[in-house]
């Protein structure tokens, strides 16, 4: 693991009041455990199983985010503990966290997960996805399940305009939600953008969250 970039990264980080998330897949929990010595806190997979095998033999303070596609037979798994879903793509999966997370006497932090790449792999929400999703009377009563900002992954490329615009319709996004849905709700206040090859200029267009693995923890098999 590289640690004084970690450092260099997490100094950054600090002076914008931006999480870093350490996107731990694919990697063993003694890199995990190494990289927790050195203050990381926030841990990022994107396969349930693979979250499933870590998360015990890791510190009970670690707190674990989903950030890959999750469907909706996988939510009880990881309701017990996870700390946040940035994944969530339709009104029946934020239904189900609610649902499991009541079930553990829990409240799960949640991001829409909206579609700003070019790519058609990725997933996530459009604008008029989310205003249908967010219009839907039950959403109301979904206490156990908080909406707590947006995720976007931009599209993989050199180009550095297209990844800016990207991310600043991101950004715009989340303003438009927090104007017109959440004006009165404070802890909507995340955008998770930015990854191992975009992160720094993901933080310069406004991000509150970087996902970083690789760029940390060396090239993965």
């Amino acid at each position: 693991m590289n640690v004084q970039l970690l450092q260099e990264i997490q100094t950054k980080l600090a002076s914008k009041s931006a999480t870093l998330v350490a996107v731990s897949k694919t990697y063993p929990p003694e890199t995990i455990q190494e990289a927790y010595q050195l203050g990381c806190r926030d841990f990022g997979e994107n396969r349930v199983q693979e979250l499933l095998e870590k998360q015990p033999l890791l510190p009970p303070d670690v707190r674990w985010h989903l950030i890959g596609h999750l469907q909706t037979n996988k939510v009880r798994y990881i309701a017990p503990f996870i700390s946040m879903i940035h994944s969530v793509d339709s009104l029946r999966l934020l239904e189900e966290i609610n649902k499991q997370a009541a079930k553990c006497g829990r409240v799960i932090d949640c991001l829409l997960q909206f579609h700003i790449a070019a790519e058609e792999t990725k997933f996530g929400l459009s604008r008029e996805e989310a205003e249908a999703l967010l219009q839907t009377g039950p959403l109301k009563n979904l206490s156990n399940a908080r909406i707590c900002g947006v995720m976007g992954m931009a599209t993989f490329t050199d180009d550095e305009g297209q990844i800016r615009r990207e991310f600043s319709a991101l950004r715009d996004t989340f303003h438009w939600l927090k104007t017109t849905w959440f004006a009165d709700r404070p802890e909507f206040r995340e955008i998770s953008m930015g990854m191992s090859g975009d992160w720094e200029l993901a933080l310069e267009e406004g991000s509150t969250m970087v996902r970083i693995g690789s760029l940390l923890f060396g090239k993965r098999s």
